[in-house]
């Protein structure tokens, strides 16, 4: 019997765990996007004020990034299998309560459990697929998993649009129950059972981690609506995250029972792909968050039209996604791949912030498109490249601080885009208004026409109504620029990792 005829049906069986663990991908960034469309609704439902609504976002978000770099810890006690169908067990039971929910405290802590069962599936998924797949596969299996991971919140605005439009806000939670019992199907009988051990728990570490990963997203899921640093609240989050966070790095440095293992990071190409993935975050979801509150606050366009803005942008990063993975990744340096994905996304984002407010839906689907395929270019190889030197045992590990940093970076990015287009629109307001004078004939002929005097109380209402239009519109171009430039600025870590080794990729898995 050849080599072929023994691969096949090794090939074909791997499937039915390639569908779940994608499917399970798509569980927990589609909820991270998803239910954005839908505050509005849940607002109104529950008569609650912008602030409560913030946090049906803000505890989801927060719970899933504290467990996740906790992934392979628990993998150590409870085994693989174990885990992942318990985290998709939970995920989908608190996916339906959340639809249950009758008031704001309920939906709140339903998020919260979301959140902790949601934070395994991502590495875990990333993990299987590595272990299902022969080295030189390593970047199809990649080009999959990233369908789900990147283009799933790409695309979350625009499916949570149809479903809060079509049926109710309910429903964005409703969609998760038969995605999930249809991956715990395939998963039933594909992952093979696992010796689980007694492991000691650094409580010390654990608590420091915590407290430092807790807080710091909480400073930035909370800092906008708080106004930062005048805010209480913020403060202390800032001063627990720093002194967690700094006494967490060097108490567990060098401590081999530490609840993390750092020395996971003296890797240098893992280092340097959690540093990219962590600005590539910023650059991403910085742009992803603004550009709805861009096309509906300032252009009118209805809640679906919003959502399909976005449409392109996904189906340009699931082409990139499989022909890098499929074609690319195999007969270029990752690195330089990663390099053009940096450009391209950079570039993307620097076309969105010449957009003015006469832009129509094609000057603002191009950029996306250009963008969407640099993310496809550079999330294949860049996986590719982390994984490289990281052992079977340290797998689920390795993804789980991966994941954290990709998380930690869309939240750093929506938090930094969201407090520039507030600061840069009160700077470009008053740059404009000092030029609104009855002196300025600018100002008085462009009254003229409306039948409007510069001192009456319709002549100033329309005056202040559109330098706060032009002053919005300039705040947005600033945000869309400085993403463009984030891009660009994660190119030097590229020379920080290493270029695969000869041969290395007809390597075999363990």
């Amino acid at each position: 019997m050849s080599a072929a005829d023994i691969s096949t049906p090794v090939q074909a069986a791997r499937w039915p765990i390639i569908l779940a663990v994608v499917l399970t991908a798509v569980l927990e960034v589609l909820d991270s996007t998803i239910v954005n469309v839908a505050l509005p609704h849940m607002k109104a439902a529950f008569g609650i004020t912008n602030d409560q609504t913030v946090w049906i976002l803000t505890s989801y978000i927060v719970a899933s990034v504290v467990v996740m770099p906790l992934t392979g810890f628990f993998v150590r006690m409870f085994g693989r299998r174990r885990l992942i169908t318990t985290a998709i067990l939970g995920f989908m039971t608190f996916s339906g309560l959340c639809g249950l929910s009758q008031s704001v405290e309920m939906i709140v802590f339903c998020r919260l459990g979301q959140g902790l069962f949601g934070a395994f599936l991502i590495p875990l998924s990333q993990s299987i697929l590595f272990d299902n797949f022969p080295r030189e596969k390593r970047g199809q299996a990649m080009a999959l998993f990233g369908l789900g991971v990147v283009v799933a919140p790409v695309l979350g605005p625009t499916l949570g649009a149809i479903l809060t439009e079509t049926f109710s806000w309910r429903a964005v939670f409703y969609v998760n129950l038969p995605i999930a019992a249809f991956a715990l199907l395939m998963l039933s009988g594909e992952l093979k059972k696992e010796d689980t051990r007694h492991v000691r728990i650094d409580w010390i570490g654990l608590g420091l981690m915590v407290f430092a990963i807790g807080a710091l997203q909480l400073m930035l899921d909370q800092g906008q609506s708080r106004d930062w640093f005048a805010s209480p609240l913020i403060q202390i989050c800032a001063f627990v995250a720093a002194f967690s966070g700094a006494f967490f790095f060097v108490r567990g440095w060098g401590l081999k029972t530490n609840i993390i293992d750092f020395s996971l990071l003296r890797d240098r190409s893992f280092a340097g792909a959690n540093m990219a993935i962590m600005g590539f975050g910023v650059a991403m979801f910085g742009t992803i968050a603004v550009l709805p509150l861009f096309v509906q606050g300032l252009l009118g366009y209805p809640v679906l039209d919003a959502g399909y803005l976005f449409m392109p942008r996904g189906l340009a990063a699931g082409f990139s996604m499989v022909f890098t993975g499929a074609v690319l990744v195999n007969r270029f340096d990752p690195r330089l791949l990663v390099a053009a994905g940096l450009v391209l996304t950079g570039y993307g984002n620097l076309m969105l912030g010449s957009v003015n407010l006469n832009a129509g839906f094609w000057d603002l689907a191009t950029p996306g498109v250009v963008a969407g395929l640099g993310m496809g270019l550079f999330f294949v190889p860049m996986s590719t490249l982390a994984f490289q030197n990281i052992g079977p045992d340290k797998q689920d590990e390795a993804s789980g601080i991966y994941g954290v940093t990709r998380s930690l970076g869309s939240s750093i990015g929506i938090a930094i885009i969201g407090w520039q287009v507030a600061a840069r629109t009160q700077v470009h307001w008053a740059t404009l208004s000092a030029g609104i004078t009855p002196f300025n004939p600018n100002v008085l002929s462009w009254l003229a026409p409306l039948g409007l005097d510069v001192n009456s109380q319709m002549g100033a209402a329309q005056l202040s109504g559109q330098v706060m239009a032009q002053a919005s519109m300039l705040a947005f171009q600033d945000a869309f620029t400085l993403t463009g430039w984030a891009a660009f600025l994660i190119l030097p870590v590229i020379l920080i990792m290493q270029r695969p080794r000869a041969g290395a990729a007809n390597a075999p898995v363990h």
